[in-house]
């Protein structure tokens, strides 16, 4: 038997899906459904308690690992969110939901937000009428996005659309067409993510 990748040890460190394999998630053939214990030797006798920094720690590395995020990257959308009319943490969710690979990812157009960035650094992917690298780029409520007519990434992304499950009510979706519109901003209720975002204000208030 295969090994699992190291992205899929993230998720059974973590005990959570983080989504980091698409299409072997969605077949029930991810590390963390075969495996649901810590890597490692002593994974399935791990019991160790845990502090309460460690606790925010993880849901903090749940978070950044679920975006695709490096530390630095993450740490600027918190303090965004520390400045935001909105409670901290539920600005901080609405922002990382924004980002424009987690919104090609949220509408089936990539099956993972990891190939996600990969087709925008690739510049296969319009806002509106320009193309836009920046996998951070924040799109806002009336954007359309598309895979770039004619583009060589055309077929994974179909393949990843024939697997998607519907977007978030914020979104919608073109399968012919492969495109999306951003309808509305999502609210906390909306954005099914596997962290507790009062625990990461907590972490970084520390």
């Amino acid at each position: 038997m295969a090994r699992p990748r190291p992205t899929e040890k993230i998720s059974r460190r973590l005990g959570v899906e983080l989504g980091l394999k698409g299409a072997r998630a969605l077949r029930g053939k991810s590390g963390l459904a075969r495996r649901p214990y810590p890597p490692g030797l002593h994974g399935r006798r791990y019991r160790r308690g845990k502090s309460d920094y460690l606790v925010q720690l993880q849901e903090k590395q749940k978070a950044r690992f679920f975006y695709g995020m490096r530390e630095s990257q993450f740490r600027r959308v918190f303090h965004r969110a520390v400045d935001d009319a909105q409670p901290t943490g539920a600005a901080l969710v609405r922002l990382l939901e924004l980002r424009l690979d987690n919104v090609l990812h949220r509408l089936g157009l990539a099956s993972t937000r990891a190939q996600a960035r990969q087709f925008i650094t690739h510049r296969h992917v319009e806002v509106g009428e320009r193309i836009v690298d920046r996998p951070s780029f924040e799109v806002s409520p009336g954007d359309r996005l598309r895979i770039r007519p004619g583009s060589a990434i055309e077929p994974l992304a179909r393949e990843a659309l024939d697997l998607a499950v519907t977007p978030p009510p914020w979104l919608a979706v073109d399968r012919e067409a492969m495109s999306g519109t951003v309808l509305r901003e999502p609210t906390r209720e909306e954005a099914l993510v596997p962290f507790d975002e009062a625990l990461i204000v907590q972490f970084y208030s520390r």
